[in-house]
C-alpha cells in the first residue's frame, strides 16, 4: 500500500506543471501576527478586523439524541434543562465556565448568540419582549400595556358593588338550564 502511494505521488510530480516542489515556510518568519488563544492570525495588508462585542447570552438548543451518550454529557444537558424535547431551548450566560461546558457537548447542541438591537429592556419593559428563532431579542413598544387601563382595572376590582364571578356563573347556568324562562 505504501509503495502504491509513493508511486502515485511520483507520477503526480511528473505531470505537475511546476518542476520545483513546494515547501511550506515556517510561520516564524512572518511578522505582524495577532496572537489569539491557541493560534496566531496573520491578516493581509490593509485588512482590519471589524469591531466585535461579545454577546452576554447564548440560546442553546439540543439537535442530537440525548440517549446513548456518556453520563458526563447527559449531566451537562440535564443541568441546562435540555434532556426532554429537542425543541426546548436554554438561555445561558457567556462565561468561560459555561463555554467550557458547551464545548464538551458541542456536537449535540446548536448555539446561537442572542443579539439585542433594541437594547436591553428596563424594569417595566418586560411585557413586550420577544426572542426570535435566530436569536434576536426584540422589545415591542406597541405591546406595552396602557397605564390608564391598568389603573382603571385596579379601580374596578376594588369596587364593592360590582358583580362578582360567582353571581355571573350562577346566572349563566340558570340561563343554560332554562333557556325559555323569563327569569335571568
Amino acid at each position: 500500500m505504501l509503495s502504491l502511494v509513493k508511486h502515485s505521488v511520483n507520477n503526480l510530480n511528473k505531470w505537475c506543471w511546476c518542476t520545483k516542489t513546494m515547501t511550506v515556510r515556517g510561520l516564524n518568519s512572518w511578522t505582524g501576527g495577532k496572537k489569539y488563544l491557541g493560534f496566531t492570525y496573520y491578516p493581509r495588508e490593509g485588512e482590519v478586523d471589524p469591531p466585535y462585542t461579545a454577546t452576554k447570552l447564548f440560546m442553546v438548543q439540543r439537535v442530537k439524541r440525548y440517549l446513548y451518550n456518556p453520563y458526563w454529557q447527559k449531566k451537562i444537558l440535564t443541568d441546562m434543562g435540555l434532556d426532554h424535547k429537542g425543541s426546548d431551548i436554554a438561555i445561558v450566560k457567556n462565561t468561560p465556565e459555561m463555554n467550557a461546558r458547551l464545548w464538551k457537548v458541542k456536537h449535540l447542541i446548536k448555539i446561537t448568540p442572542i443579539q439585542t438591537p433594541d437594547g436591553l429592556p428596563e424594569k417595566e419593559e418586560y411585557w413586550g419582549t420577544h426572542l426570535d428563532t435566530e436569536g434576536v431579542f426584540r422589545i415591542s413598544k406597541k405591546l406595552l400595556p396602557d397605564s390608564k387601563r391598568l389603573e382603571a382595572t385596579e379601580d374596578f376590582e376594588k369596587l364593592a358593588n360590582r358583580v362578582d364571578k360567582d353571581t355571573v356563573e350562577k346566572n349563566c347556568r340558570n340561563k343554560w338550564l332554562n333557556p325559555w324562562s323569563t327569569i335571568v
